[in-house]
């Protein structure tokens, strides 16, 4: 077993908090939406709203399976491998319904995309390092 570099911590420190960030969006939009009510437009609530209930199950699915694979990722266990693939699955199914599933492009434009398209990013980065820090043997 190798010993990971000083950038292996620190991206998987990053991903940490990246990912508690997710965990509390998931609190939000699932049970306290209300609090975003004021930050949002009408129409951007009222498309939240109509989420579907499988919507925050898969949500829920993608944080916690990211927030754990960091975890395994800090820890150093190979497990953290499929956990991030999960997550980038259950990521995937969420940010796609979102774009085009939802009236969301429609009402709020092309900026409704970046933040979806930052997720996936992020998603596919972690899935595909952990992959690397597990075959350079820094995972076990």
């Amino acid at each position: 077993m190798n010993k990971p570099n000083k950038a292996f911590w620190i991206i998987a420190v990053l991903a940490l908090l990246w990912n508690l960030m997710g965990v509390y969006q998931f609190y939000l939009g699932s049970f306290a939406l209300e609090r975003i009510r004021d930050s949002v437009s009408v129409e951007e609530f009222t498309i939240m709203e109509s989420l579907p209930s499988w919507y925050a199950f898969v949500f829920g699915i993608a944080v916690f399976t990211g927030v754990l694979g960091c975890f395994l990722l800090l820890a150093r266990k190979k497990l953290a491998v499929p956990l991030f693939g999960i997550s980038l699955l259950t990521v995937l199914v969420i940010e796609f319904y979102w774009l085009f599933a939802t009236d969301i492009m429609e009402v709020s434009g092309l900026v409704a995309a970046v933040m979806p398209l930052i997720v996936i990013a992020i998603s596919i980065f972690m899935y595909f390092y952990s992959k690397g820090a597990a075959q350079k043997n820094w995972l076990y």
